[in-house]
Parts: C-alpha cells; structure tokens; sequence
C-alpha cells in the first residue's frame, strides 16, 4: 500500500512539473512577443496623426506653393542660392555641442533670388533659431538631417511670395 502512495505521488509530480514547464514555456513566450511589439512600436515613431497646426501649415503651403517632391528627377536643379556658414550652439544640458553648417538653396525660379536678397536677415534668423533648437540626437543620423531639411524648407517658404524653396542641399555638416 505504501508503495502505491509513492508511484501515485511520484506521478502527480512528473504531471505537474510538466503543467509547470508548459506555463513557464507559454508565458516566456509572450513576454517575447510583448517585447518585440513594443519595441516595434517605440522605434518606429512614426505619428500619422498630423496636429492641427501641421494640417494648417501643409495646407498654405500647398495652397501658395508647390511641394517640393522627392522623387522628382535630380538631373533638373533649379537655381542655386548659396549662403554664408552658420555656427550655432546645440540644444543641451551643458551647452558643450555647436553645429557648423553651410547650405544652398535651390529655388523655384531665379525670380526668387531678388526677394531671398531683400529677406535674407529674416531667412539667417529662421535658419539659426531652428538649428540651435536642435539636439546632437534629432540631427546625428541620415533621418534626422532630412526631417530637419524639411522643416527648413517649410519654415522658409512660409515667409516667400515670388516662389519657394524646392530643396536645401547641405555642403558642411560638422558637429562638435
């Protein structure tokens, strides 16, 4: 009798180490899986919810301007609008980081160039304050430096009427 209680314990034990190893089995599983979404999900940073003022500022400029399409033919460079080197502090906590850069415009039509000479202070001052917004991380990688062409483009062509910026080309990029 006493050894059937040991064969029905021994049992109940391989049977529920076995429960055990399938729970633990599963639920490493899911976290794997919770893991890898939510890194999806954080590293894509991607909102394809434009905020209101986004939507307002697409709209004028689409509305004014042409959008500049990235996909156009690159063999077909419109004029060229070069512009003195900036060296502006980055955003930091320590204030240790500053950015030298020299960029051209590429313009619309050379009509344009007579009103970027008028404004040119206004389209310096646009031009610092949005890069020394900046921090080493937003503007290191290759998509960062095309977000920030971008809000460049769009910042400058808010403040144009004879035309608009179809691109900005960067000639120096140094970081320090």
């Amino acid at each position: 009798m006493a050894k059937e209680k040991d064969e029905e314990k021994t049992e109940v034990k391989k049977s529920s180490s076995k429960i055990v190893l399938i729970i633990v089995i599963i639920l490493l599983i899911l976290i794997l899986i919770g893991g890898g979404l939510a890194a999806y999900f954080l590293l894509s940073n991607n909102s394809s919810e434009p905020t209101p003022a986004q939507t307002q500022n697409q709209q004028k400029t689409m509305n004014n301007k042409k959008h500049f399409n990235k996909n156009s033919d690159l063999t077909k460079i419109g004029p060229i609008y070069p512009l003195d080197q900036f060296i502006v502090n980055l955003l930091s906590s320590n204030g240790e980081r500053f950015l030298k850069i020299k960029m051209d415009l590429e313009l619309s039509g050379p009509e344009l160039t007579a009103e970027l000479d008028k404004k040119k202070p206004m389209i310096r001052d646009i031009i610092i304050r949005t890069l020394s917004s900046k921090t080493f991380q937003e503007i290191s990688t290759n998509r960062g430096k095309e977000k920030l062409k971008d809000e460049l483009v769009e910042k400058i062509n808010n403040v144009l009427t004879d035309g608009y910026i179809k691109n900005i080309f960067l000639i120096e990029f140094v970081v320090q």
